[in-house]
């Protein structure tokens, strides 16, 4: 969900807790080294569909049109940023699974309304495309894009059981075929298991508390949030 402002007030308060992140070929070059690492899937989903909405997105990047690209584009992102931390023990990936009944409604407004806007998108196109050619002028044919609607990004969806099955088999290509990837433990937790991603590793997070030496790290605000609330 996130909050307004809080990122720029963590970092303002806390400029040391956020560092650039280095892709070295032979491991950290500030030799920090990490046990664990937890990703919440859906944030690099969102980003592989639509690279263009990216802060960072170069110009003339062109989104994806085939869910086989999408599934390459989170293939390439999750190795990048394996490269990045390099975890000795556990990688925990989390897609979101059902929210709880108190976020339904929200989400199913959202929804709701992103399919109402993407309707309105298509008829003005098309009435655009009839007035050029009215006009007596070419009109090229519409794009065609497998994944245009981001409301296939909800549970239960074919495209959610198309990328469940694709990390597993990710996972077991990296276990099978990389060095880095030998000694770790992977724990997929993908759209079939109930809660959302970030409430899936604070869950398992917490069922390691009593482990000794055991700390918890994380990019994420919602994550942040939930450890917060654990001190």
């Amino acid at each position: 969900m996130g909050i307004p402002s809080f990122y720029k007030w963590l970092v303002t308060k806390y400029p040391s807790i956020v560092s650039s992140a280095k892709e070295e070929p032979e491991g950290s070059p500030d030799g920090v080294i990490y046990d664990n690492l937890y990703l919440d899937i859906n944030c690099i989903i969102h980003h592989c569909f639509h690279p263009q909405d990216s802060m960072h997105a170069d110009i003339d990047v062109c989104p994806p049109t085939t869910v086989t690209e999408v599934l390459e584009s989170i293939f390439e992102y999750l190795d990048r940023l394996f490269r990045i931390v390099r975890p000795r023990r556990l990688l925990y990936l989390a897609v979101d699974g059902v929210a709880p009944c108190a976020k339904m409604n929200r989400m199913r407004r959202g929804r709701f309304h992103s399919a109402w806007l993407a309707r309105d998108e298509a008829l003005e196109e098309e009435e655009m495309r009839r007035e050029l050619r009215a006009q007596g002028k070419e009109v090229p044919p519409p794009e065609i894009s497998e994944v245009s609607d981001p409301n296939v990004i909800t549970p239960g969806t074919e495209f959610m059981e198309k990328l469940s099955q694709a990390l597993q088999y990710y996972i077991r290509a990296r276990l099978n075929t990389d060095p880095g990837w030998k000694d770790i433990m992977v724990i997929l937790s993908d759209a079939n298991v109930p809660g959302e991603g970030e409430h899936k590793i604070m869950s398992f997070i917490r069922a390691q508390r009593s482990m000794e030496g055991y700390e918890s790290m994380t990019p994420t605000l919602d994550t942040a949030c939930m450890g917060m609330m654990q001190i």
